[in-house]
């Protein structure tokens, strides 16, 4: 296993179609297991073969907060969605940067895993964005094509989303309080 390269914004591998995969060999499984490292080591929650210069469908996909429960996703395919939710959006290909993307809420995806056996997978909020996110990378796309405004640097972002927990502290705080009587 080792780190791969992550491409940037401006490399034309980004835009471009990945190929399906037809069968699983050991230099695909190696690649998986690059992808896993590599995602890991960028601090990412998922990473697209093409971000790693290889135009293959095959994307990994990791949200739990011990980075330990990875979804593998061949040839995915997204088959339902629901709902609705918005929300910033980064990507390992557009490091330091943000935007705010319009995604479902709920996303039902099929796809093989690692062993080419038929996979159903389902994914709400974070998993839901990061589903469609990657699998978007696979044909070509980036978020920046959908983003809602302009792109933010993501100390900013941080800035922001620190001030608005402090405001909501501060309200409940507020509303905590009893009331005096004179």
């Amino acid at each position: 296993m080792a780190l791969r390269s992550i491409r940037k914004v401006g490399d034309p591998v980004l835009t471009k179609h990945s190929k399906e995969v037809r069968k699983m060999t050991p230099r695909l499984e190696e690649l998986i297991d690059d992808m896993l490292d590599t995602m890991y080591e960028a601090g990412g929650v998922g990473l697209a073969a093409p971000q790693v210069g290889i135009l293959k469908r095959i994307v990994v996909v990791d949200v739990s907060p011990e980075q330990d429960d990875p979804f593998i996703l061949v040839d995915p395919q997204i088959i339902e969605t629901s709902g609705e939710q918005t929300g910033y959006e980064g990507c390992l290909s557009l490091p330091g940067k943000s935007g705010v993307v319009k995604r479902p809420e709920y996303v039902k995806v099929s796809a093989f895993d690692r062993n080419m056996k038929e996979v159903e997978y389902e994914g709400q909020d974070l998993l839901a964005r990061a589903f469609c996110h990657e699998i978007d990378h696979l044909d070509g796309k980036m978020y920046t094509e959908m983003m809602e405004g302009d792109l933010i640097d993501n100390s900013e972002l941080a800035e922001m989303q620190e001030q608005a927990e402090r405001e909501a502290q501060e309200a409940q705080d507020n509303q905590e309080e009893e009331p005096r009587t004179i």
